[in-house]
């Protein structure tokens, strides 16, 4: 799809069949090196995004979803756990969607999201399995991991696409829509420089319960998508954190 908006660069990539990774860059003055917010729109029945994008960031996501869409068309505002970039303009997506519903799990819900919504949330229990259409989505409860002790993340299961948050967060400006190369080494080299792992005890156990969905591609929130052995990636990830 490419650029949608050249003053900001935000971009639309499809990463998966049906699944389109919406990218915006932020320069230097934010991180150095640079940076990138990604929100995930599964196109189908009921399209759900992943991820609302910062408040401020709201009519450059709207722009690039409505290139591929009509926004009205979202049923499902999803997001990890509750953070200014998960789900800081949620109740703008309420407002421009009026169908949809806030999808997040059940402590996001309870805990944050059925005061800070406009509308009530759809919450998913762990495990949970909801059809799109053609594309159906997993919820994984996975406290802590990185952090926040709601955050969990949804598995396509029709593309093994990990819909993944915050895990193998990379730095730049200017990545590749997806790469088959290493993310793991640039992910860790930024976290040595800002931890923003909790490093929960159950870290390990429930990295492995998301390899063992064997995922194929991942949908990282910050840097490039990624596609390859995930089981591996993954394991390899709780590796380093047990060290």
């Amino acid at each position: 799809m490419g650029i949608t908006n050249k003053e900001s660069g935000t971009n639309v990539n499809e990463i998966a069949a049906g699944i389109y990774r919406i990218s915006t860059p932020v320069g230097p003055d934010f991180i150095p090196g640079g940076f990138t917010f990604n929100q995930y729109l599964i196109v189908d029945d009921e399209p759900l995004i992943f991820h609302t994008g910062l408040r401020k960031m709201f009519p450059l996501v709207r722009e690039a979803v409505a290139s591929v869409i009509p926004v009205e068309r979202l049923r499902h505002i999803a997001f990890s756990h509750v953070e200014a970039d998960e789900c800081g303009a949620l109740n703008q997506w309420l407002a421009v969607a009026p169908e949809a519903a806030p999808l997040c799990g059940r402590i996001a819900a309870s805990v944050s999201i059925e005061d800070l919504a406009d509308r009530p949330p759809r919450a998913i229990a762990d495990g949970e399995v909801l059809s799109l259409g053609t594309h159906s989505v997993q919820w994984f409860d996975a406290p802590h991991l990185p952090h926040a002790w709601e955050c969990g993340f949804l598995m396509e299961k029709h593309t093994g696409t990990l819909l993944c948050g915050d895990l193998f967060t990379q730095p730049g400006d200017n990545p590749p829509p997806t790469t088959e190369g290493d993310i793991l080494g640039p992910s860790e080299a930024f976290r040595a420089r800002m931890d923003y792992f909790s490093h929960s005890k159950n870290t390990r156990s429930m990295i492995e319960r998301l390899a063992a969905a064997q995922p194929t591609t991942m949908a990282c929130m910050h840097g490039s998508a990624w596609r390859g052995d995930g089981a591996k990636l993954l394991r390899a990830l709780a590796g380093t954190l047990s060290k």
